[in-house]
């Protein structure tokens, strides 16, 4: 089972994604994020290097589930790469994207 570092400020909890967000890895981000006891998500994907279209998914699926259940993610991505491949990939579209951590967990005040 997955492992990730995270931080909670108030309601909302800061998830750091794992360096690879893809095959296996992105199946139990998905299912962690379902487990965690607050349902307001920021994924901090700074430390991601490689995504694939199963960690891609994975945000979105993420979204969805905690969308039934009245939570939300929002990613914070200062790394100006992974932001670009939010933008290309157009989850940005459905997921709100942030530069910093910071902005991210002040936009569910």
């Amino acid at each position: 089972m997955l492992n990730l570092p995270s931080e909670i400020f108030g309601n909302v909890i800061v998830v750091h994604t794992p360096e690879e967000l893809a095959g296996e890895t992105a199946s139990q981000l998905e299912l962690y994020v379902s487990k965690l006891d607050r349902k307001n998500i920021v994924l901090d994907v700074d430390s991601t290097e490689n995504f694939d279209s199963e960690g891609l998914t994975a945000l979105l699926d993420a979204q969805d589930a905690l969308q039934q259940q009245g939570g939300q993610i929002k990613i914070a991505a200062t790394n100006a790469t992974n932001r670009k491949i939010l933008e290309i990939t157009r989850i940005d579209q459905h997921i709100d994207v942030f530069q910093s951590v910071i902005d991210a967990v002040k936009s569910f005040q």
